[in-house]
């Protein structure tokens, strides 16, 4: 056995013998650091060849995409001592690795939890890591890290404890999105409020009261920040709206229904809705669930740049007396480059591109797309309440839709209803 070997072994076993003493990110990098020195070098290791260079790990999966042919990626899963999990994944052309990645997950109070990460080139090199740090029930950090795996580069916030502030007492509109970055100083007095004084939302992708903004759908190290772009447009246009964020519930979409019994039970009189899914049957609980409450739900059509009549983006193609459905034109009526379409499936058009939106770290940015005509729509729903509020959700979409007209640059209609020039319009 060479030099390296050794040394590698004994790092491992240190790691083993001291884990009960080292945080979960010393004892990740411990892992990370031994896979990249002793896995990556050597392309032809089966995951039984890596149980014997890396001593106490134990193989639970080995797969390779795709599995007939030429793989371009393999992957290899193992159990490692203290309950945790280590992945590696080689990614290659024509069996030239070009990339590798090693990740580790540690045991935590609800269960694994993702812990750190490290990217390599095909040199076996570090280039970049990330850490997902821990402080207590509320506050979670994801921490870019220089290629020691050590040194920090920035940090952002993937949970924070709610903030302190008041209801600003106008119509509940619930946002249904990857969540909200509810501690930024624009919302501290936006949120919709309990009795005791503690804002509303909820959570559903982890179940927990945080909704904070990220979709982790590529995976936790990579979360993709939405929501915060498409509240910070609702509340600069509904100025007294009352926002609850809820997190969508992307693991398992059955919970859709209780997230819609949660907004009602909230007192939300709106659904702010930018998402949606190819999948119908992702969608047959929050049907379910609409039917049983009095809320309007204002959907995106999508950015697909395809008729959602013949090819359909759910729930913007459902045919409900409750819902809404509002893709993105430019500013003289024309639909919007890449925006969906569907003379029946969408009920209005009107400009959302190249709008001014505070992202995830309050920063200001531009940006287009249905998604973000949802919360200028919800946002004019929510005013018309505020001087209205005996309107049922069918009178309420009748209002919206009485303001839509046809649109002089386009020949034939491309929604059912028509086109809003101006939403902030009263």
């Amino acid at each position: 056995m060479d030099v390296r070997r050794w040394i590698l072994i004994a790092t491992v076993t240190l790691a083993q013998t001291t884990a009960s003493f080292a945080g979960p990110i010393d004892e990740a990098r411990k892992w990370i650091a031994a896979s990249v020195a002793e896995v990556c070098p050597e392309p032809g290791l089966s995951g039984f060849d890596v149980q014997l260079a890396l001593p106490g790990v134990l193989l639970l999966e080995e797969q390779a995409f795709p599995d007939t042919g030429d793989p371009r990626r393999l992957l290899m899963r193992f159990a490692i001592p203290g309950g945790g999990k280590l992945t590696v994944e080689r990614r290659q052309v024509g069996g030239v690795m070009r990339q590798f990645r090693t990740s580790v997950s540690m045991p935590g109070p609800t269960g694994l939890l993702p812990t750190m990460q490290a990217i390599a080139d095909g040199t076996c090199t570090i280039r970049s890591g990330q850490a997902i740090r821990r402080e207590g029930a509320t506050r979670v950090f994801l921490d870019q890290l220089n290629a020691d795996l050590v040194s920090i580069r920035w940090t952002e916030t993937l949970q924070a404890p709610w903030p302190d502030g008041a209801d600003p007492g106008g119509a509940r509109v619930a946002l249904i999105d990857s969540g909200l970055a509810y501690d930024l100083d624009i919302f501290h007095n936006r949120l919709a409020r309990g009795p005791d004084g503690s804002p509303l939302g909820y959570d559903f992708w982890d179940l927990d009261p945080w909704p904070y903004d990220g979709d982790t759908g590529r995976g936790p190290y990579l979360p993709i920040r939405h929501g915060t772009a498409v509240a910070s447009i609702l509340v600069e246009e509904a100025p007294t709206a009352a926002l609850m964020p809820y997190r969508f519930p992307r693991p398992d979409m059955t919970r859709m229904g209780d997230l819609v019994d949660r907004a009602a039970q909230d007192g939300a009189s709106i659904l702010a809705m930018p998402l949606g899914s190819n999948r119908e049957s992702d969608w047959i609980t929050f049907l379910e669930a609409l039917d049983r409450h009095d809320l309007l739900a204002v959907v995106s059509a999508g950015n697909n740049g395809r008729d959602i009549d013949i090819d359909p983006v759910f729930p913007a193609a459902f045919n409900h007396p409750r819902i809404l459905t509002v893709t993105s034109s430019d500013g003289f009526g024309r639909l919007a480059k890449g925006s969906n379409w569907g003379r029946e499936s969408i009920d209005i058009m009107l400009p959302a591109e190249n709008l001014s939106v505070k992202d995830f770290r309050g920063a200001s940015r531009v940006t287009s797309g249905s998604s973000y005509a949802v919360p200028r729509l919800a946002a004019m729903a929510a005013r018309i309440l505020e001087g209205n509020p005996e309107l049922t959700a069918a009178e309420l979409k009748a209002r919206l839709i009485g303001m839509a007209s046809h649109s002089p640059f386009e020949r034939e209609a491309v929604v059912a209803e028509g086109w809003i020039p101006d939403p902030l319009a009263d």
